[in-house]
């Protein structure tokens, strides 16, 4: 979950390495550093904390060299003090690594490494890599696979040896002229320049200087040059790969005014169900129609005959893919399990051939549901049925990334950079994608009557609007409700049915950005225990839209009000029960029950991030979390 970023060309490096940190600041933030090379000379700078400690010892020192590499850390193994901030060095500082991952048998190795006279000053992992990479130089193997170039053999002898899930970025003092890049199950991408060559855990560390981008695979490492890029295997074989040029604009990933990402982001979210309509919904369909009114862009066979569906997710995307189950049963219906991906990569469901697998993560990159994904692939190639093979989307915001090289089937959410740690857009987007999923297969499955059909394409298209008055309307009454809440510990979210998810949902951004803890429960499982946690110290959030479960979840919230608990109701405008029931109304437009959630999830967004703002919390880079979890 660490961010790297790389440079060798003909400006100084150090600016473009602190520039790129920026950018990436977001994948961790409990230390920064960064090496450059000059002059014969490793000179290497670390500081703990948020990156602005960094840039303050280097502000002012003059550092003209064209070869460096940065990072921006998210602690696994050590805390996150000045000592264990990247880079790391070997024993006589000729060697530099990064790396955005887990070496799982450091242990052995530093042991052997000791006792072979290297000397080791922090307590991670990564530092075994450059010690590893100094030994094999210094007793290079008798059989080389790259004989020309000692220091990229050195680094390919000495991943080979390692055990986990990294992305590294190495340089030497010895070798002023290489940057040398690895990837295996961590990503990383390399930028293409006039003259000069970029790596980075993430694009926008790039695109402020390139488009021209190429990702490695698992199990390649490169060599950098200021004459090009060469492309190996860990076994030594030459590859041919051309970059490709991304569709991006570095203003997207400025605030624009705004004090937060967070908040920017939750109001980029009408615009971004609109994009979401234009790229997927068919404006001309009609009853008469003989073509489904969703463009998915998939095989047409991939969405035929499914007798199961089976979704994996982590977080924020395993709240949208709850959503989406209940779409999806309730309007094809198809039976739809939902696991975590971390536990579903050690209890899979048992293998059945009409099952369509789908893997939902915003970054593209998140580790479990890949690892998950790569696990059913195995297990269908090993089934040696085409028709399983096929069978297996991915739905992500980053069409670039890692998912969309693993599944042969991708939806885009179309929701643009996602800057904040904790998903706004990003979740209102993948929402928006198990909408046109549910409904392309109750189209082909006839399980939605004309009328019904039109009437959730005409209230899906009047969703943006309503998004806006709801941030029109009530964000400076939320800001101004937040303030209540200075000094409260616990809270508790509720809501049944298709809101179930939203009260999980508002309950994680609560806890993300404020750390206060917050619980979310179906409200009819409040009496089956939790009710005991309720007293005047207690704010209960209830979602109550007009519906099959509206009158239950009234009833729920009674029986909280019964215990002095404060009762916060999200409630369509307008409804005098509500106003009766609760202390506080958020109040959301009047909407079909089954889009409800679309609207639902927006006033408890902006309440988690006032909340925060108002304790003078740091929004955008909460503690211990980073954007896009890349470590198991």
């Amino acid at each position: 979950m660490c961010g790297i970023v790389g440079y060798i060309g003909t400006r100084p490096a150090s600016d473009i390495l602190m520039e790129g940190l920026q950018k990436l600041e977001y994948r961790g933030y409990d230390s920064a550093g960064l090496a450059t090379v000059s002059e014969g000379e490793l000179q290497c700078v670390r500081a703990k904390g948020k990156l602005k400690n960094l840039s303050e010892k280097v502000a002012g020192q003059e550092n003209l060299a064209r070869l460096g590499i940065g990072h921006t850390r998210w602690a696994t193994h050590g805390k996150p003090e000045e000592h264990n901030a990247h880079p790391h060095t070997d024993t006589y500082s000729r060697i530099a690594v990064v790396q955005n991952g887990i070496v799982e048998n450091y242990r052995e190795l530093r042991e052997m490494l000791k006792q072979k006279g290297h000397q080791f000053r922090s307590d991670t992992d990564t530092e075994v890599i450059p010690h590893l990479i100094a030994e094999t130089l210094k007793n290079p193997p008798a059989e080389t696979a790259i004989a020309d170039n000692p220091f990229f053999e050195a680094v390919r002898v000495s991943v080979n040896q390692l055990e986990g899930a990294f992305a590294l970025a190495i340089i030497s003092a010895d070798y002023p002229d290489d940057l040398i890049v690895v990837r295996q199950q961590a990503p990383l991408i390399i930028g293409f320049g006039q003259g000069e060559f970029f790596c980075a855990s993430d694009t926008p560390a790039i695109v402020p200087h390139t488009r021209a981008v190429l990702p490695l695979e698992n199990g390649e490492l490169a060599k950098l040059t200021p004459l090009g890029v060469e492309i190996y295997t860990f076994e030594g074989d030459r590859l041919k790969k051309r970059p490709f040029s991304l569709n991006w604009n570095p203003i997207m990933v400025e605030k624009q005014g705004f004090k937060h990402f967070m908040l920017k982001e939750i109001y980029e979210q009408p615009g971004v169900v609109r994009t979401c309509l234009e790229t997927y919904l068919d404006n001309a369909w009609s009853n008469e129609s003989d073509t489904s009114p969703v463009t998915l862009n998939l095989a047409e066979d991939v969405l035929d005959a499914i007798d199961t569906i089976q979704i994996v997710a982590c977080g924020t995307s395993w709240h949208a893919s709850l959503i989406g189950k209940y779409l999806i049963e309730q309007l094809a219906g198809i039976p739809t399990l939902v696991q975590y991906a971390s536990e579903f990569r050690y209890s899979p469901s048992p293998l059945t051939r009409n099952t369509l697998t789908i893997g939902v993560t915003q970054s593209g990159e998140t580790t479990d549901t890949l690892a998950a994904l790569e696990m059913e692939q195995k297990r269908r190639e090993a089934a040696d049925d085409p028709a399983l093979a096929s069978r297996m989307v991915g739905i992500t915001n980053r069409s670039d990334s890692s998912i969309a090289r693993l599944v042969p089937h991708i939806i885009d959410t179309q929701a643009g950079i996602e800057i904040g740690v904790a998903a706004t857009k990003t979740f209102t987007a993948q929402v928006m994608a198990f909408y046109f999923l549910a409904l392309d297969l109750a189209y082909r499955r006839g399980t939605l009557k004309g009328d019904r059909l039109e009437q959730i394409l005409m209230g899906l298209r009047q969703l943006p609007a309503q998004i806006e008055l709801i941030l029109e309307s009530q964000e400076r009454y939320i800001e101004e409700l937040a303030h209540s809440f200075n000094e409260t510990q616990d809270f508790i979210y509720i809501g049944r049915g298709i809101n179930f998810p939203i009260a999980l949902e508002g309950a994680l951004k609560l806890k993300e950005i404020s750390y206060i803890h917050a619980e979310g429960y179906p409200a009819g499982e409040m009496k089956h225990g939790p009710i005991a946690l309720l007293d005047e110290k207690v704010p209960v959030v209830a979602i109550a839209m007009p519906g099959s479960v509206y009158d239950k979840v009234l009833s729920n919230a009674q029986e909280a009000k019964a215990r002095d608990a404060q009762l916060i109701g999200v409630v369509p405008m307008d409804d005098e029960e509500a106003e009766e029931t609760f202390d506080e109304c958020l109040p959301v437009p009047p909407v079909d029950e089954l889009l409800s959630p679309v609207l639902t999830v927006i006033p408890l967004q902006l309440l988690a991030y006032h909340i925060a703002a108002r304790r003078g919390l740091d929004v955008d880079q909460p503690r211990n979390l980073a954007k896009s979890v890349t470590v198991e």
